[in-house]
């Protein structure tokens, strides 16, 4: 097996033509459609055509340039991309490398975390109904199929709606054709924007900071500062190439990010000549939807670059969607969110398919779509959120430099600098909460409250345990012993199983031992103790088994694939019969039944569910957090369904959750004498 997953490790972070296209679908698909917004953004956040000069469009591709520059490449590209968990990237692969350093840095991870899936409900939504809006008033063979928003919005529901449908089928095959799309599509970037830019070479001049910092402050910016606001949807998709490493490897993302980015700059220069050229043809402003990236295209490529959009606004969504099951996935494994039910339709252990985040996000997106109406409008909700997750990754990224002995200067250096230019534009992107980006800011809210409770919540309950939580099985051997022969109490059934965590191979929960023990006696021939092992292989399909010497204890550490299903009471009847057959357990033979000659007994298996004892002494805002994770995990997968078990013989049971010291309260025996006298001072 691990000759296995070091294959897999050596394939993926295998260079090659394939794996370019691959990283080309996989990584690059948000950052690759802001073209489509950006430079829409800042011209009507100006005032539209006719309000700026050239002096306004070079400083606006000099801000862009120089953000995608600092943002992207070097704090992305040449400095995050080095700070890997075994290949595997993202704000919670960077959490997981610090957090032993201090226990407060799991509120960045959180905070980032939530900001990040918030981000994600809204771009699939900014970005089909951007390229969709294109369609507008275009002619096909002499008809216009959308000529109103209200088109807009159904048609972008149809394909947002298709899209969710079809995650839970799986998107290998699709998949092998993102690659291939975006790289027509960066390639149709670049050409078009040289194109435009070849008429007028002296916008190449924004490639000096100058004309960005001299606009910042320049009359003819009538955003001012929050201007950075439109500026930074330019970069948005950059957390996507820290996040995605692990799909695609580091040398992939450094070989295609030169050629993605020159396309992007070329299109945003492009974007910028056409402007300039045609800022006072007073016809664009009475164009609802006024999108300079179509403008500027001949009319006679306008459709086919169209769909192109509507393909690559897609695969863009497609890539939101998959890293949000991998982000949610993360958190589950992190113990920042309760356990979800996973489905792999593939092999591919990076294709996941988690049903109630997919709803989630279908009826989130269906319901930005119906409340902003607009791209444009969307777009004020745009990016708010990513600026929160990227200065979480920075100060996280402080942490890593510290760990890693960085000298003070340079952590320190690189905390200050890409902190403070993401500060301002996160104080930019904050004018648009009251324009919608309180929409997402309520999502991440929401998400970060879930991620607190179950976390805070976990930590409550193991720093304020009453009794000890874990018991050797040795110190029960003989009771458990005497239990399974006594006559004085019926049998329960044959063969009883807790599903559990062995620690130390023989500790488990007391309150196993006090369900079978105290609760009510469990008379039965065999006590099973069942841990699922859940590995990096899709087909994993093992076990091992531990009797203590006995034959009537059994500690079975199932081995199965992240692809297998946790068929546990199917697995448990080979279990049981393989070690018939060696001589460990006795055969249980049944004197009543419809199978000939059976030599196995009924099973019964017991499922603990804990409740919050009102002997609990913890603070009122304690139990509140623990009243709200515990309902989480009743409104969450429940244990039967999660190890397979709906269609057996299942016993739920409730466990008191006792927190906090308990105060003890010695009660005084009164003797008769005194409670004569007590009831005649109660007569008087």
């Amino acid at each position: 097996m691990a000759s296995g997953l070091a294959a897999n490790k050596k394939l993926k972070h295998k260079i090659s033509a394939a794996a370019l296209l691959v990283t080309l679908g996989v990584v690059y698909g948000d950052i690759g459609t802001s073209p489509l917004y950006v430079m829409k953004s800042i011209v009507a956040g100006n005032g539209g055509m006719g309000h700026f000069d050239t002096d306004f469009l070079v400083g606006s591709v000099s801000l862009i340039f120089w953000t995608l520059l600092i943002i992207t490449t070097i704090k992305y590209v040449l400095i995050a991309l080095r700070a890997d968990n075994n290949g595997e990237g993202g704000i919670f692969a960077l959490y997981t490398l610090v957090r032993q350093r201090a226990r407060w840095l799991v509120l960045p991870a959180m905070i980032g975390g939530a900001a990040l899936l918030a981000d994600g409900m809204l771009t699939p939504a900014v970005t089909v109904t951007t390229a969709i809006e294109g369609l507008k008033g275009v002619h096909i063979n002499g008809n216009i199929l959308i000529d109103n928003q209200q088109q807009v919005i159904w048609v972008t529901i149809f394909i947002i709606t298709f899209l969710f449908f079809i995650q839970r089928f799986g998107t290998d095959l699709i998949g092998k054709a993102f690659g291939p799309i975006m790289f027509v599509w960066f390639t149709f970037l670049g050409v078009a924007g040289f194109l435009a830019l070849s008429k007028d070479w002296s916008m190449l001049r924004a490639l000096n900071p100058y004309y960005a910092l001299r606009l910042l402050v320049s009359p003819d910016n009538k955003m001012g500062l929050f201007i950075l606001g439109s500026i930074f949807l330019a970069t948005t998709g950059a957390e996507a190439l820290y996040s995605d490493m692990g799909h695609v490897g580091r040398g992939n993302i450094y070989l295609s990010w030169p050629y993605v980015n020159i396309c992007l700059v070329l299109n945003y220069f492009g974007q910028a000549v056409w402007l300039d050229r045609n800022s006072h043809v007073t016809a664009f402003n009475k164009i609802s939807d006024f999108n300079p990236f179509f403008q500027m295209l001949p009319e006679s490529i306008r459709l086919g670059a169209i769909i192109l959009a509507t393909l690559a606004a897609i695969i863009a969504s497609q890539a939101l969607i998959s890293g949000s099951y991998t982000l949610v996935s993360e958190a589950i494994k992190l113990r920042f969110l309760p356990r979800l039910h996973i489905v792999y339709p593939t092999r591919l252990k990076g294709q996941l398919y988690i049903p109630v985040v997919n709803t989630i996000l279908w009826v989130a997106c269906l319901a930005i779509i119906a409340y902003f109406k607009t791209s444009a409008e969307m777009e004020g909700a745009y990016g708010l959120a990513i600026t929160i997750t990227m200065l979480m990754t920075t100060l996280l990224l402080y942490q890593y430099l510290r760990v890693h002995h960085a000298p003070t200067v340079i952590a320190l250096g690189t905390l200050i600098f890409f902190g403070a230019i993401e500060t301002v534009f996160f104080i930019s992107s904050a004018v648009k909460f009251l324009h919608g980006g309180y929409v997402t800011a309520m999502i991440a809210f929401v998400i970060l409250a879930i991620m607190f409770v179950w976390q805070y919540g976990g930590r409550i309950r193991d720093d304020n345990t009453y009794r000890a939580e874990m018991a050797s099985l040795f110190a029960y051997k003989k009771q458990l012993s005497e239990l399974r022969s006594d006559p004085n109490y019926p049998t329960y059934t044959t063969n009883l199983v807790y599903m559990t965590q062995i620690a130390n191979d023989h500790y488990i929960k007391k309150e196993i031992l006090y369900s079978i023990l105290d609760k009510r006696p469990k008379r039965a021939q065999v006590y099973w103790f069942v841990t699922v092992n859940v590995t990096d292989e899709p087909y994993t399909a093992e076990y091992t088994t531990d009797t203590y010497g006995t034959d009537y204890m059994v500690n079975v550490q199932l081995f199965l694939g992240f692809r297998m299903e946790q068929q546990v009471n199917v697995f448990l009847r080979q279990i049981v019969n393989d070690m018939m057959r060696e001589g460990e357990l006795p055969t249980q033979p049944q004197k009543y039944t419809t199978i000939p000659d059976r030599q196995v007994g009924d099973w019964t298996f017991v499922l603990l569910h804990e409740e919050l004892s009102p002997q609990t002494q913890i603070k009122g805002f304690q139990k509140t957090i623990i009243q709200a994770r515990l309902w989480l995990q009743r409104v969450t997968v429940s244990p039967a369904q999660w190890f397979g078990l709906e269609y057996a013989d299942t016993l739920d049971e409730t466990v008191p959750l006792v927190l906090g010291k308990i105060p003890i309260t010695k009660l005084t025996r009164l003797s008769r004498s005194q409670v004569d006298a007590q009831a005649e001072d109660e007569d008087d």
